[in-house]
C-alpha cells in the first residue's frame, strides 16, 4: 500500500451479488428471519463488515421460497440494531421498523403495560430460541434485541390478536388474523402472567368500539383517507412497495394485499419530513431518522407523489383550528377572488380569505398591496383580534367594496390560469378598478376627517372604504392626546379597528397609473422609468456589427422612454414616432468602449426579434444616464443588484448549471471586465465567474451552447437568439483572454498563476529537469516567438507535447515572457527595495525583509513568484545532471526578472537568496515539501521508463478498472503528472458514458489484493506518485463511495472540530511502551485539527500525547487478526520524525462510530475538504480526441498482425464490443 491518507478493509470472506440496479446485495450472517411458521433452514453467510451498513443493500436470500404463499419478499424481521439515528439513504427492509419506533419522538406511544425477556421461536423452526425484549402497551406488542434498543424488530397490533394460548414447556402462542407468533418464558408463572395480560388487553380492545390504530387501517376507511396510493420502488428493496399518503403520514406496505388487511411495515410522520426531487423519476423523503429514496414509474407519476407528500407535510405542520373558526362564516368558505372551496390562505390587511393559487399571485403584487399568510401554518400571526376581524369582516363585506363593479367577462373561476388570475388581481387590488368609490373620493382632507370619525365606531366597512380610497392611516387627528386614527381607536376601545389599522400602516392605496403592460410576463411590478433627449441612431440591423460605424451613418433623433416604450422621432416637434421598442422585448444592453464608432459614446440594444439597434451620444455622462434608465426599465426586480455594476454587457439568457441539468432556466447576466455575474430567475445571486480562470471555454452543438468550466463548476449558456448569443460569445471569449502585458491581465490558474507560466513550468518539470544547461542555452528565436504569441493569445488551447516542442524553446519562452512583462514581476514600486535588501549582512534579518516585501506584492505577483522559485528550486536539485546550480540559475534569472542589463549583481543575488531560503521565505511546510518530492520522484521514474524503451515517450500508461477487477472493465489511461484522482474518475466515467447523478459519489480507490484493503483517494490527490508506489498486488478502481453522503451529513451537523471517544486499541509494534501489542484495550482518543491524543482513561492525563500524524491510512478490519473484538475496526499508520512507522488497530462499538471517525480523519488530513463544494458534474460533451496515435484510447491487442488490425477496426466501430471479447 502507498503511504497515503485513508483506506478501509472489507473482510476476506464476503458474499455479495450485484443486482440489476448496480447496487451490491449482501447476505449477513446474523439477520435471521423470524416468521411464525417453521420452514427449512438456510446456510448462513457472513455479514458485510465495512463502512456500509446492512440497510444499503437489498434483501438477503432473494431466491428463498416465499412464506405463507406470499411474494418472494420474505416476512423476516425488519430491523437494524441502530445505536445512532443516522443511516444511509435507501434503507432496506431492515430499517423500516426503526423508523416506526423513531416516530415515537413526535407521537408518544401508550404507556407500557408489561415488559420483559422472552425467547422467541425463529422462522426456520429451529429449536434454538432467540432472546427478545418484549414490550406490551394498549396498542402494540413489540419485541427488541435488548431493553436498550430504540427500534423494535416487529410490531403486532393488539387489535389483530384473536387468541393467546399455552402450548407447553413455558411456551405460549399469539394468534393474529394472518400469522402466529410463538414465545417461551423462563418459567410457567411468567408465561401464565403474559397470557393473562395479553388476553385481558385483547378482550378489552374487542369490547370497545372498533378503533383504527396507526398500523391497522380498515380497508374502507384507509381507502377513503388516502390522498394517494400505489407502488413505488424504494432503494434497497428488490420488489416495489405499496405506499399510501394519508393525511399527515406516509404508510409503507409489502403489497396491496397487506394494505387491504391493514398490516403495514411502518409509517412516517410527515411533520419531520422533507421531500426533494432527485432525478427524472426519483425523489427523496428525508427525516431525522432516515432518507427514503423512492423511484416512480414515470416523471409525471413522480411529480404527483411529490405534490401529495408536500401536501401531507403541510397538513402535518398545520393547525386547523384557525381555519375552522374563520370558515365558520359562510362567505369565508370560498376564495374571495376565484370562488375555490376551502381556501386556506388570507390577505391579513385586505381581510380576504383566498385559495393557494390566488395567494401566489397576491404575493406577486408586493407587501405594499397585500400581506399573504396561511390560515394553518402562520400560527403566530393569528391573534384573537385578527380572527375576530375576519369573522366580522368576511369575504362578503370585503367584496362589496373591492368587487362591486366586476364585469362577468373579467371575473375568474377556480379553473382560471395564472395569467388570468394575475391580470384580474392587478386590476382588483393594485388599480382598484372594480371598487366601490367612497363619496369623498378625491378630497384628501375630508377623507382623513371621516376616517378619524369612523375608527371610533364599529363600522369596519366604512373604515375600509375610506382607507382604500385614499385616506391616510397616519393622518393628523388634531387631538394632541390622540394624534393618529390608531390612538383614537384605542381610546374608544375599538379593538378590531385597531387591528385593521395596524395591518394597513404601510398599505398603498390603489392607483390606476400603477398598471404595467398586460403582456409583461412578470408577476412583479416593474418600475416605470421616464427619460428623453436627442440620440444619434443608425438603422436597425439583423447582423452583428463587424466594422466601425462612421459619424455620417448616424442620424439625430428625439427619443423618449415612457410607459415601457422606447420611441424615436424625427425631431422633438413630431408626435408620431418613426419606430418603437417595447422594453419587455429587450434582451440585452451593451455599453461600447469610447470611440468604438464615429460617435464618442455608443450603446447597443438587442431585442427578441433578433434585431440590433445602435445609439450614440457625444457626452459619455449623458450616454451613461440613458444606459441606466433603459436597464432599469427592462431588468427584472429579482436582478436589480446587477444594475449597480459598471457593466459592459447586461441581459437575460437561458442556461443550465448547478446540480440539475435537465431543464434550462432563465437568468440575468452582467459582464464586468473579466468577471461574469449571474442572477437566477428566483433572485439568487450566484458566485461570479472569473473568466480568466476558466479551465475550459468552448462552443458545443451547432454553435448553440457556450460551455464555461471554472473550479468544478460548469455553466451551459444556450443561444436561443442568434444575434444576441453571438454577441455574448465574442464578449466572453475576449474577456477570458489575456488583455495586456501585466500579470493581472493574463489568463490565470485557480492559484492566481498565469496560465502561460504554469504551462511552461509543467512541461519543463516533466521533460527538462535533467536537461543540461536548461535556461542557460537559448532556443530557436522563431519558435520562441510563435509559441509566446500562441500562449498569450489563448493559453488554454496550447498543449505542450514532447516531440513537438523542444525544452530549450519552452524555457526561452518563459524567460522572454518575464523580461517583456509590463511592470515586471517585482513591480517598479517594490523592485528597488528587493535589491536594497541584498545589502543586509544578517541572514535572518534579510529573510525577514524578503518576507515583508513578498507580502507587499499584488496577489498575482506573489503567487507567480512562489511558483517560479519553487520550479527553480526543483531545477537546482538536479544540478548534477543539468549543471544548473543555484548560482547559475541566479545569473540567468536575475536580469530577466528585474529587467536589467545584467551589470547589477544585486538582481542575481536576490534570486539566489530566494532559491536558497525558499522554505523559510515562502513558508513551505514539511508536508508540502514531501508532496513535491514525491511528484519529482514519480516524474523521474517515468523518464527512466521512457528512456529504457519500456514506455512510449511522454506517456505513463496505467490500467484502471470500473467497479471491479475484470478484464471487460479495464481501461488503459495515460496519466500526466498533474492528473488528480477526480480527473481520472471523470476520464473513466466519460469513456463508459456514465453520467454522474446528484447523489452518485464516484471516487477512485487504491486496492491491495494481498492485504485485502482499499483506500478511497481524495479528489485532489495526484495520481502519478501513487502509481509509482503501488506494488504488484495493487491496482486502481473507480466506483461509488457509498458512505460519502452520510459522512458529509455528519460533518455538516457536527458541533466543533474535535472528535473524541472510547475505542479498543492495539499496537502492532510496541513503540509506545504501553505493553498493548498482545491484545486490545479500551482507550480514550481525542482528534483535533493539529493532534491526536490517546488516554488510558477518560479522566487521566494522556498516556501518549504526540503531534499530528504525518501519514495515516485508515483501513477496515484486518482478517488476519483472529483476536479482533468487534467488526467495526480500522488501522492507523503513523510515521514519526525518525521515519519509524507504527501501526495501530482501532475498533469502534458501532458502524456509525467508525463512519464518524473515518470522516473526521479525512477532514483533518485534507484541510476540511472532504468532497468538492459543488457536486461534480460530467460535462455534456468532450472535445474530440486528436486522431494521432498519442491521443487515442489504448486497447489490448492480441494475436497476429491481421487479428490486431481487425481489433483496431472493431474498436473504431464499437469500443465496447472489443472489450467484451477480451
Amino acid at each position: 500500500m502507498a503511504s497515503c491518507p485513508l483506506s478501509f478493509h472489507p473482510p476476506c470472506t464476503l458474499t455479495v451479488q450485484w443486482e440489476h440496479h448496480g447496487e451490491p446485495v449482501c447476505h449477513p450472517c446474523v439477520s435471521l428471519q423470524e416468521d411464525a411458521e417453521p420452514r427449512m433452514g438456510r446456510p448462513r453467510s457472513l455479514r458485510f463488515n465495512s463502512l456500509f451498513s446492512e440497510d444499503e443493500f437489498g434483501e438477503e436470500h432473494p431466491n428463498a421460497a416465499p412464506a405463507n404463499g406470499g411474494s418472494s419478499w420474505s416476512d423476516r424481521d425488519l430491523s437494524l440494531h441502530p445505536s445512532a439515528p443516522d443511516t444511509f439513504p435507501g434503507s432496506s427492509p431492515s430499517t423500516l421498523s426503526d423508523s416506526m419506533e423513531g416516530t415515537s419522538a413526535t407521537t408518544p406511544l401508550s404507556p407500557t403495560i408489561r415488559a420483559g425477556w422472552l425467547d422467541k421461536n425463529p422462522p426456520q423452526g429451529s429449536y434454538i430460541y432467540q432472546k427478545r425484549w418484549v414490550k406490551l402497551d394498549a396498542d402494540y406488542l413489540r419485541y427488541f434485541d435488548s431493553e436498550k434498543d430504540t427500534y423494535s424488530k416487529r410490531l403486532i397490533p393488539v387489535s389483530s390478536i384473536s387468541r393467546v394460548s399455552s402450548i407447553g414447556d413455558q411456551k405460549f402462542e399469539v394468534v393474529t388474523n394472518n400469522r402466529n407468533f410463538v414465545f417461551r418464558a423462563e418459567n410457567d408463572a411468567d408465561r401464565n402472567e403474559w397470557i393473562r395480560t395479553l388476553q385481558e388487553i385483547a378482550e378489552e380492545r374487542k369490547g370497545k368500539a372498533p378503533e383504527r390504530t396507526l398500523m391497522s387501517l380498515a380497508t374502507d376507511s384507509a381507502t377513503e383517507l388516502a390522498n394517494k396510493s400505489g407502488f413505488l420502488e424504494l432503494r434497497g428493496f428488490k420488489h416495489k412497495l405499496f405506499v399510501v399518503v394519508s393525511e399527515d403520514k406516509v404508510f409503507l406496505y409489502k403489497n396491496a394485499e397487506d394494505y387491504q388487511l391493514g398490516i403495514g411495515i411502518t409509517y412516517i410522520e410527515m411533520n419531520v419530513g422533507n421531500v426533494k426531487e432527485v432525478d427524472r423519476r426519483g425523489f427523496d423523503l428525508t427525516t431525522p431518522y432516515r432518507i427514503f429514496s423512492f423511484s416512480a414509474d414515470s416523471e409525471q407519476e413522480k411529480e404527483e407523489w411529490v405534490e401529495a407528500m408536500q401536501q401531507s407535510i403541510t397538513e402535518a405542520l398545520s393547525n386547523s383550528e384557525v381555519a375552522e373558526r374563520i370558515w365558520a362564516v359562510e362567505s369565508n368558505r370560498f376564495c374571495a377572488d376565484c370562488g375555490s372551496p376551502k381556501p386556506d390562505w388570507a390577505s391579513i390587511n385586505l381581510c380576504v380569505v383566498i385559495c393557494k393559487r390566488c395567494a401566489g399571485e397576491h404575493r406577486g403584487l408586493g407587501p405594499g398591496i397585500t400581506k399573504v399568510r396561511s390560515l394553518k401554518m402562520d400560527r403566530k400571526v393569528w391573534t384573537e383580534e385578527l380572527i375576530e376581524l375576519f369573522q366580522q369582516f368576511g369575504n362578503m363585506m370585503a367584496n362589496q367594496f373591492w368587487a362591486a363593479n366586476v364585469p362577468p367577462s373579467e371575473a375568474i373561476s377556480p379553473s382560471s390560469g395564472s395569467q388570468e388570475r394575475r391580470r384580474f388581481l392587478i386590476a382588483k387590488y393594485r388599480e382598484g378598478k372594480y371598487r366601490h368609490y367612497h363619496p369623498l373620493f378625491g378630497n384628501q382632507e375630508e377623507l382623513n376627517r371621516a376616517l378619524c370619525a369612523a375608527v371610533t365606531t364599529s363600522d369596519l366597512a366604512e373604515t375600509q372604504a375610506l382607507l382604500f380610497c385614499g385616506a391616510s392611516v397616519t393622518c393628523d387627528t388634531g387631538d394632541p392626546q390622540c394624534p393618529t386614527p390608531l390612538a383614537l381607536a384605542e381610546r374608544s376601545g375599538q379593538r378590531l379597528q385597531m387591528e385593521f389599522l395596524l395591518h394597513n400602516k404601510t398599505s398603498e392605496p390603489p392607483r390606476l397609473e400603477m398598471v404595467c403592460s398586460e403582456e409583461k410576463p412578470y408577476s412583479v411590478h416593474l418600475p416605470s422609468i421616464t427619460h428623453n433627449g436627442f440620440l444619434y441612431k443608425t438603422p436597425s440591423m439583423v447582423k452583428p456589427i463587424s466594422e466601425r460605424k462612421g459619424p455620417e451613418e448616424f442620424s439625430r433623433r428625439w427619443c423618449t422612454l415612457q410607459d415601457g416604450v422606447l420611441s424615436y422621432y424625427e425631431n422633438n416637434r413630431n408626435t408620431v414616432p418613426n419606430g418603437e421598442i417595447r422594453v419587455e422585448e429587450i434582451v440585452c444592453l451593451v455599453n461600447n468602449p469610447l470611440h468604438a464608432h464615429g460617435i464618442e459614446s455608443t450603446f447597443e440594444v438587442y431585442t427578441e426579434a433578433d434585431r440590433l439597434y445602435l445609439f450614440g451620444l457625444e457626452s459619455p455622462d449623458s450616454a451613461r444616464e440613458w444606459l441606466k434608465s433603459i436597464a432599469k426599465s427592462f431588468v427584472h426586480p429579482c436582478a436589480e443588484g446587477l444594475l449597480a455594476l459598471d457593466f459592459e454587457r447586461l441581459g437575460r439568457l437561458h442556461y443550465k448549471g448547478g446540480l440539475t441539468l435537465e431543464h434550462a432556466q432563465e437568468g440575468w447576466f452582467a459582464l464586468v471586465g473579466s468577471t461574469l455575474h449571474v442572477c437566477s430567475e428566483d433572485g439568487c445571486r450566484q458566485e461570479p465567474l472569473q473568466l480568466r480562470k476558466l479551465q475550459e471555454l468552448s462552443i458545443q452543438g451547432d454553435h448553440e451552447v457556450l460551455v464555461l468550466v471554472e473550479r468544478r463548476r460548469t455553466l451551459y449558456i444556450q443561444g436561443e437568439r442568434k444575434l444576441d448569443f453571438l454577441g455574448w460569445v465574442h464578449a466572453i471569449q475576449k474577456a477570458a483572454g489575456s488583455s495586456g502585458d501585466t500579470l493581472s491581465e493574463q489568463q490565470l490558474t485557480e492559484s492566481d498563476v498565469p496560465l502561460l507560466v504554469d504551462r511552461c513550468i509543467d512541461y519543463i518539470t516533466q521533460c527538462g529537469l535533467t536537461s543540461e544547461g536548461i535556461y542557460r542555452k537559448s532556443g530557436q528565436n522563431s519558435k520562441t516567438t510563435s509559441l509566446l504569441e500562441a500562449l498569450q493569445r489563448d493559453a488554454r488551447r496550447v498543449r505542450l507535447k514532447e516531440g513537438e516542442h523542444q525544452v530549450d524553446d519552452v524555457a526561452n519562452t518563459l524567460k522572454r515572457f518575464f523580461r517583456d512583462l509590463g511592470d515586471g514581476l517585482f513591480t517598479r514600486r517594490w523592485a528597488p527595495d528587493w535589491l536594497w535588501a541584498t545589502a543586509l549582512e544578517d541572514e535572518e534579518a534579510k529573510v525577514g525583509e524578503y518576507r515583508q516585501l513578498l507580502a507587499a506584492l499584488p496577489p498575482v505577483n506573489r503567487a507567480t513568484l512562489k511558483a517560479l522559485i519553487n520550479h527553480l528550486f526543483r531545477i537546482q536539485c538536479f544540478s548534477g545532471e543539468n549543471q544548473m546550480t543555484t548560482h547559475n540559475l541566479a545569473i540567468v534569472f536575475g536580469p530577466t526578472l528585474f529587467q536589467t542589463d545584467g551589470k547589477d549583481y544585486k538582481a542575481g543575488r536576490v534570486v539566489e537568496d530566494l532559491i536558497s531560503h525558499y522554505v523559510e521565505i515562502f513558508n513551505v511546510n514539511d508536508q508540502e515539501m514531501k508532496k513535491q518530492q514525491d511528484e519529482i520522484t514519480a516524474i523521474m521514474k517515468m523518464r527512466e521508463a521512457s528512456s529504457s524503451g519500456t514506455q512510449q515517450a511522454g506517456d505513463f500508461i496505467c490500467t484502471v478498472y470500473l467497479e471491479e477487477k475484470k478484464t471487460e472493465t479495464e481501461q488503459h489511461v495515460k496519466i500526466p503528472a498533474t492528473m488528480t484522482a477526480e480527473e481520472l474518475t471523470f476520464e473513466i466515467l466519460d469513456r463508459r458514458k456514465i453520467v454522474m447523478k446528484e447523489k452518485d459519489y464516484w471516487s477512485c480507490f487504491e486496492v491491495n489484493e494481498r492485504e485485502e484493503a482499499e483506500r478511497p483517494l481524495h479528489y485532489s490527490e495526484k495520481v502519478l506518485p501513487i502509481l509509482h508506489c503501488l506494488g504488484t498486488e495493487s491496482y486502481l478502481v473507480v466506483k461509488k463511495q457509498m458512505s460519502m453522503e452520510n459522512m458529509l451529513i455528519y460533518l455538516a451537523s457536527r458541533v466543533g472540530d474535535c472528535k473524541h471517544g472510547m475505542m479498543k486499541f492495539r499496537e502492532e509494534r510496541n513503540l509506545l511502551g504501553l505493553g498493548l501489542s498482545t491484545g486490545f484495550h479500551d482507550r480514550y482518543f481525542i482528534l483535533s485539527h493539529s493532534w491526536l491524543r490517546l488516554y488510558k482513561e477518560v479522566r487521566v492525563s494522556p498516556a501518549f500525547p504526540f503531534p499530528f500524524f504525518t501519514h495515516v491510512t485508515i483501513t477496515g478490519t484486518v482478517p488476519l487478526l483472529p483476536s479482533l473484538p468487534i467488526c467495526w475496526g480500522f488501522t492507523v499508520f503513523y510515521e514519526n520524525e525518525k521515519h519509524e512507522k507504527q501501526q495501530w488497530y482501532l475498533c469502534c462499538d458501532t458502524q456509525a462510530d467508525l463512519r464518524e471517525w473515518f470522516a473526521t480523519f479525512l477532514q483533518v488530513q485534507n484541510g476540511g475538504s472532504l468532497w468538492p463544494l459543488e457536486h461534480p458534474k460530467m460535462r455534456v460533451a468532450q472535445p474530440q480526441q486528436d486522431a494521432r496515435l498519442g491521443n487515442i484510447s489504448l486497447i489490448p491487442l492480441r494475436g497476429n498482425e491481421s487479428e490486431m488490425r481487425n481489433s483496431v477496426a472493431a474498436f473504431a466501430t464499437d469500443p465496447l464490443t472489443l472489450l467484451r471479447n477480451v
